[in-house]
């Protein structure tokens, strides 16, 4: 059942499952809770407490939100993670994973650590070099770009195509209610405005991370040329020690959806650890 946070005159809607320490799954812009529809009973199956939540602005989340970056967004992942009683680990992709290392920078006495699936969480340079030299990065870059002046639904749906180069079984039902989501008024106004922000915010408190962190990457995600070299940059930018890097062989920028198992198998040793120790 889908419970609802007030915030700021606004609401988040989220979905509790399971038993057991609490883990918060965060999605990327664009998308909604249903982006964890595999990993989210896997985790509570293996004995967590799992909420779900559709990140200001997207899903069933409200729209009219005052801000849309990733600092905004951490906030609101701790009110959550405050009103269901921490500790807990955060797992966030995308623009999430950025908001995750703020939220385990600002507060550590709640979170005990995250997971940072495919995350901007640093500034990003124009890369001219790798947009000649890599093709699906170029692809990406080009359809990302559409969305992001036009609005374009038909692009941001070639961006996913290209983002998931493998697809699961369900995923002609899945675009379609990504589409039917991202069709509401005002939805891709809310995409456009998470595009327009900036990552330094989540890279000026990397420094401040007092929680372990795990970063994994895909190695075919199009949203950078060498996903692997960011990932080591972000891992880089940690207190020495406090961060981990694994890269998934085949996976895009949504390695939770294409690669579900395998992301599972990093994350419960890494959950394991960190919550046995909260």
């Amino acid at each position: 059942m889908t419970e609802y946070l007030s915030r700021a005159g606004n609401t988040l809607a989220y979905d509790v499952t399971g038993q057991g320490p609490l883990v918060v799954l965060a999605h990327g812009m664009g998308d909604s809770r249903h982006s964890y529809r595999f990993l989210a009973p896997a985790l509570a199956a293996a004995g967590y407490r799992v909420a779900n939540v559709d990140i200001r602005g997207c899903g069933d989340s409200s729209l009219g939100w005052d801000g849309y970056s990733r600092t905004d967004i951490a906030g609101d992942l701790v009110a959550v993670v405050r009103h269901l009683g921490g500790p807990a680990v955060i797992i966030g992709q995308s623009i999430s994973g950025g908001a995750a290392t703020i939220a385990a920078a600002t507060a550590p006495e709640v979170i005990s650590g995250v997971v940072e699936l495919a995350p901007f969480t640093r500034a990003q340079s124009f890369d001219l070099g790798g947009l000649l030299r890599v093709r699906r990065f170029r692809a990406g870059f080009i359809q990302l770009a559409q969305v992001l002046m036009r609005g374009s639904l038909a692009s941001w749906k070639k961006y996913l195509d290209i983002a998931i180069p493998t697809k699961p079984a369900d995923w002609v039902g899945e675009l379609a209610r990504i589409e039917a989501k991202m069709s509401e008024p005002g939805r891709m106004k809310a995409l456009q405005a998470m595009a327009k922000t900036s990552p330094s915010d989540a890279g000026a408190q990397l420094p401040n991370v007092t929680r372990p962190v795990l970063v994994i990457q895909g190695s075919v995600d199009p949203d950078w040329a060498d996903p692997r070299a960011e990932g080591e940059r972000i891992i880089a930018g940690l207190p020495q020690g406090l961060g981990e890097l694994a890269v998934i062989e085949g996976a895009g920028h949504y390695p939770h959806v294409q690669t579900p198992d395998q992301v599972l198998a990093l994350a419960l040793p890494f959950l394991a650890r960190t919550l046995a120790n909260a």
